[in-house]
């Protein structure tokens, strides 16, 4: 086994520990989110059953501008997030110094995230394999392509 396949494991493994993947978002609520820069952000979503608040941290995988994000759903359209964004647009983000800011989040087509992807793993080739194999892990399934969503801050 390489090095490479037990940083895929234990990706895969964190991937789908809740207390480990939810950490972020306390840091992100009392402030701190600041330290993370602007490679992950947390999104404020709504429950699209509930419409109680949820929150989420993504990594952000471009920003054509400065007041919008790219981010992936590693999950797929499975993810809850995910699902919430499509039944309710209106999404808060916290990235950098920016603090709940309001913005609108929109799915992306197919070809617009195929794009999105190549340009990530083609600036981000290291990133890119640990998280591919981390993804495949988690999921048990192989990465074709990835929703994508697009985040503009209003």
């Amino acid at each position: 086994m390489t090095l490479s396949d037990n940083i895929a494991r234990l990706g895969g493994r964190a991937l789908r520990t809740r207390w480990f993947v939810r950490a972020p978002i306390t840091l992100y609520r009392v402030g701190l989110g600041f330290l993370f820069g602007t490679r992950l952000l947390m999104l404020e979503h709504l429950g699209r059953r509930s419409g109680v608040r949820r929150y989420v941290v993504l990594e952000v995988v471009e920003r054509p501008t400065s007041g919008e994000f790219v981010i992936v759903s590693g999950f797929g359209d499975r993810a809850q997030w995910y699902r919430n964004i499509q039944a309710h647009s209106g999404v808060r983000v916290w990235c950098g110094l920016r603090r709940a800011a309001s913005a609108t989040a929109t799915p992306m087509t197919d070809a617009e995230s195929a794009a999105a992807l190549d340009r990530y793993a083609e600036n981000h080739p290291g990133a890119w394999k640990n998280l591919r194999a981390s993804i495949e892990h988690a999921t048990g399934a192989p990465v074709g392509t990835l929703p994508m969503v697009r985040v503009r801050v209003n």
